[in-house]
């Protein structure tokens, strides 16, 4: 299994994310949130590995311009998951699927690593 890499093109973590994967000569494929979305089926499965308040950004841009009724009605996985597929900016990013199954969120070039030299 290739590693799976979703986010945004021009989010500046995922650009080191990518950056760094390749200086390093793995092989990943790019899924780009704003032309492929995240699936129910990806939400749900992310959810279950990280806990879906890792994966929901409430630092970023798109959720301080929520209205402060949206934000407040973020009180479970469910609720988290709709409004991460109505608005994939509000998914920490990157998301990564690795090879085995597992999954991660953000980027530490440390843990990367790691997670490397396991496979």
């Amino acid at each position: 299994m290739t590693i799976r890499l979703h986010g945004i093109p021009n989010c500046d973590t995922v650009k080191r994310a990518r950056a760094w994967l390749t200086d390093q000569g793995v092989a990943h494929e790019f899924i780009d949130f704003k032309k492929a979305g995240a699936s129910g089926a990806d939400l749900q499965r992310w959810a279950a590995a990280v806990g879906w308040q890792q994966l929901l950004n409430r630092q970023g841009t798109t959720w301080r311009k929520l209205d402060p009724a949206v934000q407040s009605g973020i009180v479970d996985e469910a609720s988290a998951r709709r409004l991460m597929q109505a608005q994939t900016s509000v998914i920490k990013r990157p998301v990564v699927e690795w090879p085995g199954g597992s999954v991660s969120v953000g980027f530490s070039p440390a843990e990367w690593e790691k997670r490397l030299t396991r496979n």
